[in-house]
């Protein structure tokens, strides 16, 4: 057997660890996005980002509570194995969050902030693609 077909043969290790390590960061961000909202009383969120001041604070704790579930959704069904599919999902769902952020901060005129929704997107659709397609974790039997 020639080399080059016997490293198209192995899989690679890389995107399985690739994939966990932005799952890990994804579910740190949305997490600690969510907690953090959800704990910090409305009128200094709105000291720190002027939005929060502006929208109705059910809008403000929804938006907590989406970060928090997509937080962990894209990372415990994976690591648990419990219905892992809904990682894929979760993956898709906060990236249809960051694109409503985007659509939101653009409409507000606010298109500097976007820049770190836009690598979040990315980010997500990359756990999408890489749990759907290319590295599915097996559920547990």
């Amino acid at each position: 057997m020639t080399p080059a077909i016997a490293s198209s043969a192995t899989p690679s290790k890389a995107l399985p660890v690739s994939l966990w390590v932005v799952q890990a960061l994804l579910g740190l961000v949305f997490v600690g996005t969510g907690f953090w909202k959800l704990m910090t009383p409305a009128p200094q969120l709105a000291a720190m980002i002027p939005w929060a001041g502006q929208v109705p604070e059910a809008f403000l704790q929804a938006t907590a509570v989406i970060d928090l579930c997509g937080g962990l959704g894209i990372v415990l069904p994976s690591f648990t194995r419990i219905k892992p599919g809904l990682t894929v999902l979760a993956a898709l769902g906060c990236a249809a969050l960051q694109v409503s952020a985007i659509v939101f901060h653009f409409s507000r005129g606010e298109a500097a902030n976007t820049p770190f929704n836009f690598l979040l997107v990315a980010l997500s659709l990359f756990v999408f693609w890489g749990r759907r397609y290319r590295a599915p974790i097996q559920p547990r039997v």
